[in-house]
């Protein structure tokens, strides 16, 4: 049973390192999923300390997703329709390879001020670049946790399955 709760808990960190991107998928919650079968094998020992800690960084994180890319697009003079055009430029974009989940937001974010005033085409390019650096940020906050749970899983797999 071990071995199979950290290989779900090794899929859970992976798809948490892909959900850093994808923004259907919860990536620091998946990946702390990992964390947590990880230290519900009998090979790891528990560390309340590390899963208590490590909880509280990705309800942070998980908060702060939805608040930096409103924050950027509000901070350049966005709306609404800026942040919902950011998503649905991130969703598209994906389906078009290799760069369409960097290029589809700021799209999406420009259509969608457009839509809100077509008469201010600055404007709503401010906008989008301002939705397109907070998405960036956003992006690069979760992948860095991620990518550090990640790591700290395969530490504590390898310790506990290999010694």
């Amino acid at each position: 049973m071990d071995i199979v709760l950290a290989i779900i808990g090794l899929i859970c960190c992976l798809v948490g390192l892909l959900g850093s991107f994808l923004p259907v998928l919860p990536g620091p919650a998946l990946s702390w999923v990992g964390l947590l079968l990880i230290y519900l094998t009998s090979k790891v020992e528990n560390n309340y300390w590390v899963l208590g800690f490590t909880l509280v960084i990705t309800i942070v994180i998980s908060i702060l997703d939805y608040v930096i890319p409103a924050k950027g697009t509000k901070r350049f003079g966005g709306t609404k329709y800026g942040i919902w055009g950011t998503n649905i430029g991130l969703i598209v974009g994906l389906f078009i390879p290799p760069f369409g989940f960097i290029i589809g937001p700021f799209v999406g974010a420009f259509i969608g001020e457009l839509i809100n005033n077509s008469q201010d085409k600055n404007g709503a390019l401010k906008a989008a670049f301002g939705s397109f650096i907070g998405f960036l940020v956003s992006t690069f906050m979760k992948f860095i946790v991620c990518l550090s749970f990640l790591i700290l899983f395969v530490y504590l797999a390898f310790d506990g399955f290999i010694k």
